[in-house]
């Protein structure tokens, strides 16, 4: 099927190539087999139905190939313009840079001036018509096929882009329910981390209590281990969900750090709070952050200090506040269990940092272990997430440098052809016209059979006759001055003299 489709497109490009050359070849073949006809008619018009041949043939990968020929072609037959036109379209449709067509453009214009003015003598007129021609015919069409090629590079970037809105849409969506199971997994860390740590530490009390009965206390002992078990392992399940990258809180809904700490000592731990009366009034994410660090704190020290004293103290430093948890080292030595992963003090770190912080954590001189995180009292402003450079949402640069492309295109398509045209035209119209100017009001003064010398206001330098003037008659030879009409300066004034006398004049245009 793939190949079906294939052959089914170079048969399109083939057809569309034949239909081409037949439409260039013919105007030139009409123009070769009308009256009348030129010597050897016959080599002229097979090599330029050849010559378009391989100019439709080199067209697609050398563009700027295909437009020298042509412009070779239009040497020998001027029907070749319409080629010219085609095919400086399609260079500028089909190159994928600019620079070829320009340097050739370039080439051209140069080595013409020097031909016509320099080698060939053919005049400034002829000079600006063929300018013009290259002008209108060459670079015209090919500033408008840039702007073509530019606009679809636009399309295929916009579509790209709305590819690449969905593909940001989906990652979005992807986000979420990774941030979502993260939040889940935090959720069931903390909290469940927490209650499990203070029921197994009730159970380390009842497993230590002198009048407890031996099967109760070996029962205890069990219950511990069981919980301590249960925690290790949700802690392992909940590592598959949770993203130390993406810390999120659940502090419960109107806890503070001192509901935090009576729920510790109901569940039997001993523990101080100092706290200056302003503490509840910290910054949202603050006050998270302060009660992530103490309720983390507290845990840590019900499951690897048991039994021994915590004291959570906050300290207002100016703009930062400090929260710091310090437990002594446990009475008798920490219980047996699992050993720590230290998750809790990474996500927690990250937590702290997010908040505009920092987090110190270690053991004591004494043989205990503190927590102290410093955080900002105003609130800190949010990290941007990895990957966000400032750049506009759906405006990637492909996207972008396709717009400025189209625009500049557009603009030279429109604004270089008549400022090429314009600066030819203040070139050639002071040659033209210096030394051939006859005003109105000298010409009405100028009386027949006036001699030549005596005629006030003759220019010194005639201009070229039109394409229609009158065949010269014998002893009777014109002349022809311009009145400086911009920007051709077409012949105007029509002298005609005999034996050196002025015998008619008139106006060659009206």
């Amino acid at each position: 099927m793939r190949e079906r489709e294939i052959w089914r497109r170079v048969d399109r490009r083939v057809a569309g190539d034949v239909a081409l050359w037949a439409g260039l070849a013919a105007p030139v073949a009409y123009a070769r087999l009308t009256p009348p006809y030129e010597r050897y008619v016959v080599p002229l018009l097979v090599g330029s139905v050849l010559l378009l041949a391989a100019v439709v043939v080199v067209g697609r990968r050398l563009p700027a190939v295909a437009v020298l020929l042509v412009l070779l072609g239009s040497v020998v037959d001027g029907n070749f313009v319409f080629a010219l036109l085609v095919f400086s379209y399609l260079a500028g449709r089909r190159g994928e840079r600019a620079a070829p067509a320009g340097v050739l453009f370039a080439v051209v214009a140069a080595g013409g001036t020097v031909l016509h003015l320099v080698l060939l003598d053919t005049g400034m007129a002829t000079w600006f018509l063929l300018s013009c021609v290259l002008l209108g015919a060459g670079v015209f069409p090919w500033l408008v096929g840039r702007y073509r090629r530019q606009q679809q590079a636009l399309v295929l970037a916009g579509w790209d882009h709305a590819e690449a809105v969905q593909r940001e849409q989906r990652g979005a969506a992807e986000r979420i329910r990774l941030r979502e199971r993260a939040r889940i997994a935090q959720e069931m860390h903390d909290s469940l981390g927490h209650e499990l740590s203070l029921i197994a530490l009730r159970a380390a009390a009842l497993e230590v209590a002198g009048d407890l009965d031996p099967r109760h206390r070996v029962a205890a002992g069990e219950l511990r281990a069981s919980v301590a078990g249960a925690t290790e392992r949700l802690h392992r399940i909940i590592g598959v969900l949770r993203e130390a990258d993406v810390p999120a809180s659940t502090r419960p809904a109107g806890e503070s750090v001192a509901d935090l700490v009576d729920g510790a000592r109901e569940a039997g731990m001993v523990v101080r709070l100092h706290h200056p009366p302003d503490a509840a009034d910290l910054p949202e994410l603050t006050a998270h952050a302060a009660h992530r660090v103490v309720r983390e704190a507290l845990t840590n020290a019900a499951r690897y200090a048991p039994g021994a004293p915590v004291t959570v103290t906050l300290t207002g430093l100016g703009d930062r506040v400090e929260v710091r948890v310090v437990n002594a080292p446990p009475p008798a030595g920490p219980l047996p269990g699992p050993p720590s992963h230290g998750s809790g003090l990474l996500a927690l770190r990250e937590r702290v940092r997010l908040a505009g912080g920092v987090l110190d954590a270690g053991p004591t001189d004494d043989g205990g272990f503190a927590v102290t995180a410093r955080l900002p009292v105003a609130d800190a402003a949010p990290r941007p997430e990895a990957g966000d450079d400032g750049r506009r949402a759906g405006e990637p640069g492909r996207l972008r440098d396709a717009r400025r492309g189209v625009r500049r295109s557009l603009l030279a398509a429109l604004a270089a052809p008549p400022a090429v045209a314009l600066l030819l035209s203040l070139v050639y119209y002071p040659v033209v016209t210096t030394g051939a100017v006859l005003d109105g009001p000298a010409f009405d003064g100028m009386r027949i059979g006036t001699p030549r010398s005596e005629l006030t206001g003759l220019p010194r330098r005639q201009v070229e006759p039109p394409p229609d003037a009158p065949a010269a008659t014998a002893g009777v030879s014109c002349e022809y001055y311009t009145d400086g009409n911009f920007p051709l300066a077409q012949p105007t004034w029509r002298l005609c003299f005999a034996d050196g006398r002025l015998t008619s004049k008139g106006r060659t245009t009206t």
